[in-house]
C-alpha cells in the first residue's frame, strides 16, 4: 500500500466519530473479527487510526478498498452534503427495459473513463435497489482528487438520481450523459429542488410522504382535542373561538396531511415583474429591466413550521399555495414572473 493510499485510509478513519467507530468498521467488513478485537478502541484517536492503518497495510489495502470505507462513512453522515435531484426520461415512443444493476455500473463507469482518464469510479449497493457512487474527479493531466468526491445515489428502474453538490460544475454535462446512458434513459434535467435531508427528498419525489406510518394524535376526533381556551371566557366567544380553530385545524390536515413532513431547510422565491402604474413618467415607468426580489423561507425544518403557522394563529389557514405545493410540485425553488 503506497503512501497515498495511507494517507487517504488515515484522513479517512479519523473523521469517523469514536462512537460510530465499531459499527462503520464493521458495515465496511474488511478487517476480521480477531483484527478489531486486537485494537485497543479506548486509546487516543490518533494512536487508535494508526493501529487500523497498519492493519488495513497488512491486509493490503488498495484504493478500492479505501473509497468503500468513504462511501459508508458517507451514507451513516448523508446530512453533511447538499443534495440535488435529477430527474431522466425516456424518448416518445420507448419501451421500459429490463434493468441490469451491474451492466449499468459497467456502462456508467465506461463513459467516464472514456472522456476522462482521470477519474476513480466507486460503488456500494444499498437498500432499495440503489447504487451508492463515489467519483473522484481528476483532470486530463491531475490525478483524482479523492477528497472532494460526488456522489450520486440512483435507485434502479426509476427516473431518479440524487447528487451531491460539487465544486467541479463543468463535469455535470458529462455525469449526466453516463446516468442517461447507462440506466437507458433518453434526456436527463435537474429538478428545483434540494436539501440536506436525502430520505426527504426521496419522500417527496416518489410521493411517499403522505404514508400514515406515524399519526400525531389522528385517532382522537378533533372535537376531543384541547383547544387551549380559556373556561371564564364568554360562551358565546368560546364557541365561535372552537369554531374557527376546528375550522383551521380541518383545513390545516387537509393540505398538510395528519404525518410527518419532509424536511426541507428552504423554499426560495425570486419574482421578476415589469413596473405597472396608472400614472404616466416616472423613472420607473420608463425602465425596460424588470424589477427583482428574492424571498427566502428558512426553517431546520420548514414544511412542519408552515405546517404550525395558522394552528398557532400566526397566518390565516389556508396558506398560500406557494408555500403549500412545495412536496406535491417537488419544488423549493420558485421563479414567479408575469402572465
Amino acid at each position: 500500500m503506497d503512501e497515498t493510499v495511507s494517507e487517504f485510509f488515515r484522513r479517512t478513519i479519523l473523521k469517523i466519530p469514536m462512537t460510530e467507530m465499531m459499527t462503520i468498521l464493521k458495515t465496511w467488513n474488511f478487517l476480521s473479527e480477531n483484527q478489531l478485537q486486537t485494537v485497543n478502541f479506548r486509546q487516543r484517536k490518533e494512536s487508535l487510526v494508526q493501529d487500523l492503518v497498519l492493519l488495513c497495510e497488512e491486509n493490503r489495502a488498495s484504493l478500492k478498498d479505501a473509497a468503500l470505507l468513504d462511501i459508508i462513512y458517507t451514507q451513516f453522515h448523508r446530512h453533511q452534503k447538499v443534495w440535488d435531484v435529477f430527474q431522466m426520461s425516456k424518448g416518445p415512443g420507448e419501451d421500459i427495459d429490463l434493468f441490469d444493476m451491474e451492466q449499468f455500473k459497467s456502462s456508467f463507469k465506461k463513459i467516464l473513463k472514456r472522456a476522462l482518464k482521470n477519474v476513480t469510479v466507486s460503488f456500494r449497493d444499498a437498500e432499495e435497489n440503489a447504487v451508492w457512487i463515489r467519483i473522484a474527479w481528476g483532470t486530463q493531466y491531475r490525478k483524482p482528487n479523492q477528497y472532494k468526491p460526488a456522489y450520486v445515489v440512483y435507485y434502479s428502474q426509476t427516473p431518479y438520481a440524487f447528487t451531491s453538490s460539487s465544486q467541479l460544475k463543468s463535469n455535470l454535462p458529462l455525469l449526466g450523459q453516463a446516468l442517461t446512458i447507462a440506466s437507458k434513459h433518453h434526456q436527463i434535467v435537474k429538478m428545483d429542488l434540494r436539501s440536506r435531508y436525502l430520505d426527504s427528498l426521496k419522500a417527496i419525489v416518489f410521493k411517499q410522504y403522505n404514508q400514515t406510518f406515524e399519526t400525531h394524535n389522528s385517532t382522537t376526533p378533533l372535537q376531543e382535542r384541547s383547544l387551549g381556551l380559556d373556561i371564564n371566557m364568554d360562551s358565546r366567544i368560546i364557541h365561535e373561538n372552537k369554531i374557527e380553530k376546528e375550522r383551521v385545524q380541518r383545513v390545516t390536515q387537509e393540505i398538510f396531511g395528519d404525518y410527518p413532513q419532509p424536511r426541507l431547510e428552504f423554499a426560495q422565491y425570486k419574482l421578476e415583474t415589469k413596473f405597472k402604474s396608472d400614472l404616466n413618467g416616472g423613472i420607473l415607468a420608463e425602465r425596460e429591466e424588470p424589477l427583482r426580489c428574492l424571498v427566502k423561507f428558512s426553517s431546520p425544518h420548514l414544511l412542519e413550521a408552515l405546517k404550525s403557522l395558522a394552528p398557532a394563529g400566526i397566518a390565516d389557514a389556508p396558506l398560500s399555495p406557494l408555500l403549500t405545493c412545495i412536496p406535491n410540485k417537488g419544488m423549493n425553488y420558485f421563479k414567479i414572473r408575469d402572465k
